[in-house]
């Protein structure tokens, strides 16, 4: 198929920017197990600096008086660095959306929805940061927290479309006639049943927030014994979870040819379930150990970014071989 130099240069940027949103998404999590939200009392700034200090006796004598209302200020250097670290790395992944905004300018006629696309990610990065801003201010609101996740995890969702569209437009379609009718169903409902397992993750952890906040427990090991009844649902929706995309992958496995492009990212997918569902039960058993967390998040929206990747391809597939062949329209419907 034809390719143009912006396509390409468009789809690099947009692949690198997904990625660092990825590890943006890690870093917060870590933010967040580690109790750092609070290492920088104020925003934009850092006690007050653009680059915060590396020791106590480098703020003024008064500065807990200077910070009052802004909760525990106490400070904590590892604490205020990873926070400030996470500020920095949501700086640059800003500018490399920017980036790929002005990389989408010249495709505006060719691919206008990559374009219009392009523009409402950089707008909602800028509506991110504001979110970012209100976190801070309510001293880490859970509410507050949770919307600034989902709305991380639109825009990593709006750029995989936008990258995925872009490499849609130099590639042949794929050959997915091997498929059974039913699975572009079963991949969208897997969607949607990832988006409520995250859903109820995050609501598990405003009731850890809650707990610890209300000091009814501090010791991480039996704070289980106080989660709501959302807790069990969500651990016992992964066992469906885990069949649903195993169903799926072996469909794509057995059914796609040698070496077709899709097999990697099916087996990507399964590996991210069992790793998720893995991490999970070491949260359940081990008492919530803090380096577990950050990764389980991390493994949810990789799975979500997996799936997602997966149903835009198979449907832009099934879109192309529909105009080829409409009578495969009769056939997917009774399907």
């Amino acid at each position: 198929m034809h390719t143009t130099p912006h396509i390409n240069a468009f789809w690099r940027l947009s692949l690198v920017t997904v990625l660092a949103v990825y590890l943006l998404i890690f870093v917060g999590g870590v933010v967040r197990a580690s109790g750092s939200g609070m290492g920088c009392p104020d925003w934009p700034t850092c006690f007050g600096r653009l680059i915060p200090p590396t020791q106590e006796s480098e703020l003024p004598s008064d500065y807990h008086e200077r910070y009052v209302g802004y909760g525990d200020t106490t400070f904590n250097p590892l604490k205020t660095w990873t926070e400030y670290l996470n500020r920095l790395l949501g700086a640059s992944i800003g500018l490399l959306i920017f980036g790929t905004f002005i990389r989408s300018v010249p495709l505006r006629k060719r691919n206008p929805v990559i374009f219009r696309l392009a523009l409402l990610t950089l707008m909602l990065v800028g509506f991110q940061g504001w979110l970012g801003s209100r976190v801070v201010a309510s001293e880490l609101k859970p509410t507050l927290i949770s919307a600034h996740m989902i709305v991380a995890l639109v825009i990593v969702s709006l750029l995989i479309f936008m990258t995925t569209r872009a490499r849609e437009s130099t590639t042949q379609p794929l050959d997915i006639r091997g498929l059974p009718k039913v699975w572009h169903r079963v991949i969208a409902i897997a969607l949607l049943m990832t988006l409520l397992q995250v859903s109820m993750g995050t609501q598990i952890r405003e009731a850890v927030d809650g707990i610890t906040h209300q000091a009814l427990v501090t010791e991480r090991s039996i704070w289980r014994e106080h989660f709501p009844i959302i807790f069990y649902i969500h651990r016992s929706f992964s066992s469906i979870i885990l069949m649903t995309n195993l169903w799926l992958v072996y469909h794509l496995m057995r059914s796609l040819g040698q070496g077709h492009p899709l097999k990697k990212p099916a087996m990507t997918l399964a590996f991210l379930v069992i790793m998720a569902i893995l991490s999970g039960v070491s949260l359940d058993r081990l008492g919530f150990p803090a380096i577990v967390q950050p990764f389980h998040l991390l493994l949810a929206n990789l799975i979500f970014g997996c799936q997602f990747f997966l149903w835009l391809s198979t449907r832009h597939a099934l879109k192309v071989a529909l105009k080829k062949s409409p009578e495969l329209l009769l056939r997917t419907r009774s399907g």
